[in-house]
């Protein structure tokens, strides 16, 4: 059973790229027809999957001849790649250096010449562009080589990996988060520095990096910059969208590795261990390779030449990173850190797998207590000791969080948020809202730390799902109690009267009044 899983999977990764060299055909200007994929695909299926560029190298061949004569390197590569061991993803960027090589050539000697007989290359006309067709965007794959060097994970380390995560070995991730990636919005647009937000169980892990993407481009990387304003989430191009999910990533795994360490997991094309009975296979989990780190600007390098492996669909990439945290804190220190009421991160809700509170701090604050007020607290309501205490938010982190949960207050379950986690170093909050995540911030760093600040101000909120499609403004007025004003019939009744964002931020600022400045309230 096993065997023809593995079999169906690699048919699926070799469809995959089939499609891949589709894109690159299309981008040429060259066509490959549904038709010859489905023809080809059903008349010699293995032909097909083993090696993709025989395929699309005889639909290159029937191409009209003026084609042909048009992409001849480009032949040249299909048929080096059909006799080749090399990915065509590899032999791919070794033709794309040679074009770019060569373009930089030709313009170095096109300006030499300019120079020599006097010409300004202003004397170009304005509106024309030099073309030149070279393959620039290309595909990066999403396993790496076991020559790369990490470490193989092993049956003992997958054990209490699923150990720590689910409880048990048995349980494997779902669809749902196998599927979640780190996907950002349109560069260059209002939602730019946004990541897309699954609505499932691994929305909380994306929503907690999203919060450090707004951190680096607002605060800590944007070259010490004091006065920044939202402006800066709007020009944000695809290369500073990689690096800002790169940084956000190494963020986290830095504090989870108490700043002395950090670990990053990808995932290679062999499996690396045998299962037994006690351990269910996922075709994943086995062939993860581990990249230890020393230095955090080396671990930040790896894993934004790598960030594919994170962002790119089929990637897996929510849970490399979770994998990532985990072996970043280690599982000696996740089991110091958790208490009784949490024995593993991830709990099972409505068939889905959703995060613990200990796993949410552990990205907020790189520890993984289970609890949101501060401290530890050592004894029950009775003044007896505790058998073993209950752990708390030890430290003020950059990134901090609210809670609001109307099921959860009429039942008088709703934990108070201590202030550790809501007064943070920095105005940005990772906020759950009625089990929904979403992220609350403000341009404004003084924010917390100057309450005269505190009197009128803005903050920004984007919920992660599809449907936003601007950042929404709040204003919030601290002096104003108006909202209150003609509805004194009793607390749950104003619960049950305003949206949920708005009673989340009152349970830092106490009665403010909250404008949605035009926007129709959600939540």
């Amino acid at each position: 059973m096993n065997s023809n899983s593995e079999e169906l999977d690699e048919i699926a990764n070799k469809i995959s790229d089939l499609y891949k060299w589709r894109e690159i055909f299309s981008s040429q200007r060259l066509e490959l027809s549904d038709a010859s994929i489905e023809v080809s695909f059903h008349t010699n299926v293995n032909s097909a999957v083993r090696n993709p560029a025989s395929l699309l190298l005889r639909e290159l061949l029937s191409s009209p001849s003026h084609i042909m004569d048009t992409h001849p390197e480009l032949l040249q590569t299909m048929k080096r790649l059909e006799s080749s061991k090399l990915s065509y993803i590899e032999i791919l960027q070794e033709e794309v250096k040679k074009s770019q090589d060569k373009h930089q050539e030709s313009r170095k000697s096109e300006d030499e010449s300019e120079n020599g007989a006097g010409a300004t290359s202003g004397t170009k006309s304005r509106g024309q562009v030099a073309t030149f067709n070279v393959l620039y965007s290309i595909p990066k794959p999403l396993t790496i080589s076991f020559s790369l060097g990490g470490i193989p994970i092993t049956m003992d380390m997958a054990g209490n990996l699923r150990k720590i995560l689910f409880g048990s070995t048995f349980h494997i991730f779902n669809y749902e988060w196998k599927k979640s990636h780190f996907k950002f919005r349109e560069p260059f647009s209002d939602l730019s520095y946004a990541l897309e937000a699954e609505r499932g169980g691994s929305s909380a892990i994306q929503m907690a990096v999203q919060a450090n993407i707004i951190r680096y481009l607002l605060f800590t990387g944007n070259n010490g910059t004091e006065n920044v304003c939202l402006q800066y989430l709007y020009d944000v191009s695809p290369k500073k969208q990689e690096e800002a999910l790169a940084a956000a990533l190494s963020d986290i795994l830095w504090s989870a590795g108490k700043s002395q360490s950090g670990s990053v997991c990808l995932v290679s094309t062999d499996s690396y261990f045998t299962p037994t009975t006690e351990y269910k296979v996922d075709n994943f989990t086995e062939r993860v390779q581990l990249f230890k780190f020393s230095e955090k600007e080396t671990m930040q390098k790896f894993i934004y030449e790598h960030i594919q492996c994170f962002k790119e669909e089929g990637s897996h990439g929510v849970i490399l990173f979770l994998y990532s945290l985990i072996f970043s804190r280690t599982i000696d220190r996740l089991r110091e850190d958790l208490d009784s009421t949490t024995p593993h991160l991830l709990r099972s809700s409505l068939g889905n797998f959703v995060c613990r509170q200990a796993l949410l701090n552990l990205m907020l604050t790189g520890r993984a207590s289970p609890n949101v007020f501060n401290g530890n607290i050592l004894y029950d309501d009775q003044g007896s000791p505790l058998p073993v205490p209950l752990h708390g938010v030890l430290i003020r982190s950059d990134v901090g969080y609210l809670h609001w949960n109307r099921e959860l207050l009429q039942h008088g379950k709703l934990p108070m948020v201590g202030s550790m986690l809501k007064t943070p170093k920095l105005p940005i909050w990772l906020c759950n809202i009625n089990a929904t995540y979403s992220v609350l911030f403000s341009t404004n760093n003084s924010l917390l730390s100057d309450w005269k600040m505190e009197h009128l101000f803005d903050l920004y909120l984007y919920s992660g799902q599809p449907a936003q499609n601007h950042t929404v403004i709040l204003t919030i007025d601290t002096h104003s109690h108006h909202w209150e004003e003609g509805h004194g019939k009793g607390e749950g009744d104003l619960e049950k009267r305003f949206p949920s964002v708005e009673m989340t931020i009152r349970t830092k600022w106490e009665g403010a009044a909250i404008d949605w400045n035009g926007t129709v309230p959600f939540f």
